[in-house]
């Protein structure tokens, strides 16, 4: 749901999205090679991208250490060699001059900087359940002192129904004067799990949690 959500928004607000791949040996180099194509995209062709990354993703804690430095600084430091740093001056150096920036290599390269600040939206899909998340908002205060949380309040009944009767509806082996009560019942179901799962936490403080 929160990725869908978030696919949905960027291209409403016309804004590219990007998502890294993990495949076999994805490691801190493949993540920083990817953080490049997602700097020049929003630095050098200033572009508004939404960089969506999930906590399934976190193969080390290296990549919520880069993603902390950006939300900090819109930066991540000697994430450019020199050389590719010359040439990302020289793609922004028009650009500089036409806003009134001084030339000057650390003129140009901060008005880079400015435009991966301006046009860079990080969405971190993460779940609050387990330790990891504490511990990764403890280690990484950016997590929570430069985002905008956003929390998902419980469905209301008529989505839970409108969801039922979707799914059930596509079921050529229920019978069709079958589907209508079924489709209720779902609601149902699922608030009789959420009474039960309040009282499963206050008696043991074990928390079950329900999508």
């Amino acid at each position: 749901g929160k990725q869908s959500l978030t696919r949905l928004s960027a291209f409403m607000a016309e804004y590219k999205s990007f998502q890294i791949e993990l495949t076999r040996g994805y490691a801190n180099a493949e993540f920083r090679e990817d953080l490049k194509k997602i700097f020049m995209i929003a630095g050098v062709e200033r572009q508004p991208v939404a960089f969506l990354f999930t906590d399934s993703q976190i193969v080390n804690e290296g990549f919520v250490e880069d993603i902390n430095s950006i939300l900090n600084a819109g930066d991540v430091p000697n994430l450019f060699p020199p050389d590719e740093k010359d040439r990302i001056i020289g793609d922004c150096r028009e650009y500089a001059a036409s806003i009134g920036k001084p030339l000057t290599k650390d003129a140009v390269y901060s008005t880079f900087i400015a435009c991966v600040q301006q046009n860079l939206h990080c969405v971190l899909c993460m779940s609050p359940v387990g330790e990891a998340f504490r511990r990764r908002c403890r280690m990484f205060p950016s997590l929570i002192n430069c985002c905008t949380i956003d929390w998902y309040l419980p469905w209301p009944q008529d989505a839970l129904l409108n969801v039922a009767q979707r799914f059930l509806g596509n079921l050529e082996s229920v019978p069709e004067e079958v589907r209508g009560p079924l489709s209720g019942m779902c609601p149902i179901v699922h608030g009789m799990v959420e009474v039960d799962s309040d009282k499963f936490f206050s008696e043991l403080r074990r928390k079950f949690y329900i999508s």
